[in-house]
């Protein structure tokens, strides 16, 4: 496939992705300029990320920190999501290149971003991972373990909390993944009126059901086959 065609295909994938949101939206009787989509490049080149920047799409999630940088170097001038697990010892490095950290999902995560923030003077944006679904192979706090973290996070400096997310089980049924969305919501619901955070996002909803996952209050999906299926 050369540049030409590249874009092309590219250009239509995120007007369809946009389209269907903007429907999903309207479903739930909400604007979408209230959902933002990741494109998540993880199994792409910087080439291609760098064509859907260019395309407009400003907002790319990577799994993988080192991943990350390598991209980040490539494409300047976008919002990096890192929607993966970031080890400590990564913190340093990956930190100042990102724009929103989806998956702290462990105390001892969160409290080294907090002293890296406090060190740096700028506290960092970042979700909770909420592993919703149940599945023992999936990270992330235990729904249980959230309200529990209430006066701790109201009290953080180095971080500022801005929401939860969540992965539903995969399922060929987009539907089998609304209570895991529901279930994110009222938990951040919960938390914010415990500790009067305003807890704006919600990140969830892939490929296979990011429509249910707007219609359930997401403010952030994280699209990646959708988008780049068949490209490397």
């Amino acid at each position: 496939m050369d540049d030409s065609e590249l874009r092309s295909v590219l250009a239509e994938r995120i007007a369809g992705a946009r389209a269907r949101i903007a429907e999903a939206c309207r479903r739930a009787n909400r604007d979408p300029a209230g959902v933002t989509l990741v494109a998540v490049s993880k199994t792409v080149t910087p080439k291609v990320a760098a064509v859907v920047a260019d395309l407009g799409l400003r907002d790319l999630g990577e799994s993988r920190p080192q991943e990350l940088w390598k991209k980040a170097e490539a494409v300047p001038g976008v919002n990096w999501h890192l929607i993966g697990h970031l080890q400590r010892n990564k913190i340093d490095r990956t930190i100042p290149l990102v724009a929103l950290v989806h998956s702290v999902d462990s105390e001892r995560v969160l409290d080294a971003l907090d002293a890296f923030g406090r060190k740096r003077g700028t506290a960092i944006p970042v979700l909770l991972e909420v592993n919703c679904s149940g599945e023992a192979s999936k990270g992330g706090f235990a729904p249980d373990a959230v309200h529990p973290l209430g006066d701790k996070l109201a009290a953080l400096a180095g971080v500022t909390v801005r929401g939860l997310m969540t992965m539903a089980a995969y399922s060929d049924d987009p539907q089998s993944a609304r209570p895991t969305f529901v279930a994110l919501r009222e938990l951040r619901d919960a938390l914010s009126t415990r500790t009067g955070l305003a807890l704006p996002e919600l990140s969830m909803g892939m490929s296979n059901d990011f429509e249910v996952a707007v219609e359930e209050g997401a403010t952030l999906v994280r699209i990646g086959t959708t988008l780049f299926e068949g490209l490397s």
